[in-house]
């Protein structure tokens, strides 16, 4: 049956209307971006065969470009929608307020980190307030690791004249634990860092569940 011979207040497009994004589910939400379904499949059975496929909504969105039954559009508004919400996460975290909870960072570093299938390093830049000034992904590697340059990380300090940093980068594998070459480079980097006079506060490893912060550790 045609998503169109549904009942009004069953339609993904017209349910999220009248009660909200929120109560659509993860399928629901995919027919609104995927727009149509394939032969003798509405675009809300098709979400669900993706979802089933994938194994969870965020193996699917971290890797739609690699899923079959979605085509060039559909894709395009997948990752522009997760765009726009890194972008708005962006926005949110510049509002001028002071940076003063890690869990807030935290949650901000994951949701640009955490769905790369590699390894990517980056910096929040911020002002003597702790107000975000910038973020940049700085380097990217592998599966498995990414090549650190305090050289080239201080200099990007400069160019943002920050008076602190927070650094993070993801663990593809998805486990957070910080490794010995993790430690090893956050202490080059802090050193590094003093003698332009910035801080570094905190180097999120990026994984599944709760990022994991090395200045909770004890080891900045």
């Amino acid at each position: 049956m045609s998503i169109r011979d549904w009942p009004d207040g069953e339609r993904p497009r017209e349910k999220l209307l009248a009660r909200g994004a929120s109560a659509l589910s993860d399928a629901e939400l995919l027919a609104v971006f995927l727009g149509s379904g394939r032969r003798g499949q509405s675009a809300v059975d098709l979400g669900r065969g993706l979802l089933n496929d994938a194994g969870s909504l965020k193996a699917l969105l971290d890797t739609p470009d690699r899923r079959p039954g979605i085509g060039t559009v559909a894709r395009c508004r997948l990752l522009g929608a997760l765009e726009l919400g890194r972008r708005y996460l962006d926005a949110e975290l510049r509002s001028g307020e002071t940076l003063g909870d890690p869990a807030a960072s935290a949650r901000y570093l994951k949701a640009r980190l955490g769905g790369y299938p590699y390894e990517v390093f980056g910096c929040l830049f911020l002002d003597n307030r702790h107000r975000v000034l910038a973020f940049e992904e700085l380097f990217r590697g592998s599966i498995d690791g990414a090549s650190v340059h305090p050289r080239e990380v201080v200099r990007r300090c400069l160019a943002h004249n920050a008076a602190a940093v927070i650094f993070a980068h993801n663990h593809p594998s998805g486990v957070a634990e910080p490794s010995a070459a993790d430690r090893a480079i956050t202490l080059r980097l802090r050193e590094a860092l003093e003698f332009i006079d910035v801080r570094l506060l905190d180097h999120f490893v990026i994984g599944h569940g709760t990022p994991t912060s090395l200045a909770q550790r004890g080891w900045i």
